[in-house]
């Protein structure tokens, strides 16, 4: 597992491997009504206390920077290239908005990516300021599966695969992100489209519960935030999934932490 404080397109300074699944909630600009769908928008997340310091705020500063060609040309390199066999193909899993989906099939025609299956991911709960702000409430994400030509590794046991999926809770991972996704999600989706061993990239990491997620199933994994406070929260949670692994414990738990029981796994390199 690397995980870089950088921008994926300086991916060919690392020499990573190529992916068998890329994924990613890539940013989307929503301006000042970032916190609409987000509790936080009022204090302590009751509208009944008023507006917090977040309501009318932008999620980041760097969204509107965000490039979704550039993001497209390094997911087409970085993708494996299609095996002979059948079901061995790699693909990509993108978490985007609702109108975005369309643009981003044609985009990725551009790149070789011809192929689509669209997700929907469903909640049992909404935010409350959905409900305060009498709109119709939202439950639901949405999102992509690209691919090249063949169809993608399906591991379910020969049975289908439906493109809605339930966003199960996470209440063991800390928050530390507006848009963080859930891990119990994301080990579906990569214990779907990948093996033990499998190679998964996350070119936009954000909280890096993607990466979490990889390690917890045994898959390679590299990951990628420019954000400097996300990225130091991110490797956090991505130090502890390891701990978890080696250990069966979170290190930092242990009452004598000594250099006996460092880490003993590839170099986390943070670029300054």
């Amino acid at each position: 597992m690397i995980f870089f404080n950088d921008h994926f397109q300086n991916y060919k300074r690392y020499g990573i491997h190529k992916a068998q699944l890329v994924i990613a909630d890539i940013p989307y600009n929503v301006g000042k009504n970032a916190y609409g769908s987000n509790p936080a928008w009022y204090n302590k997340g009751d509208n009944a206390n008023g507006e917090s310091e977040l309501a009318n705020t932008e999620f980041f500063d760097t969204d509107k920077d965000f490039r979704p060609a550039e993001f497209m040309h390094f997911c087409s390199h970085m993708m494996k290239k299609e095996p002979k066999q059948r079901g061995k193909a790699p693909c990509m899993v993108i978490f985007c908005a609702f109108d975005q989906q369309m643009y981003l099939i044609a985009l990725a025609k551009r790149y070789g990516i011809n192929n689509y299956i669209n997700l929907v991911f469903r909640k049992n709960f909404s935010a409350q300021v959905l409900k305060a702000n009498m709109r119709v409430v939202g439950n639901c994400e949405y999102g992509l599966i690209l691919y090249r030509d063949k169809l993608p590794k399906f591991n379910n046991n020969g049975k289908m695969i439906f493109n809605c999926f339930d966003i199960e809770r996470d209440t063991k991972t800390r928050k530390i992100h507006p848009t963080q996704k859930s891990v119990p999600l994301l080990k579906k989706l990569i214990k779907i489209f990948t093996d033990e061993g499998d190679v998964v990239i996350d070119p936009v990491a954000g909280s890096g519960t993607s990466l979490v997620a990889a390690i917890q199933m045994n898959r390679k994994c590299y990951g990628f935030e420019i954000k400097k406070n996300y990225y130091k929260e991110a490797k956090k949670l991505i130090d502890e999934a390891i701990d978890v692994q080696k250990y069966g414990y979170d290190k930092t738990e242990m009452a004598n932490d000594n250099e006996s029981l460092f880490y003993n796994y590839d170099i986390i390199k943070e670029e300054q």
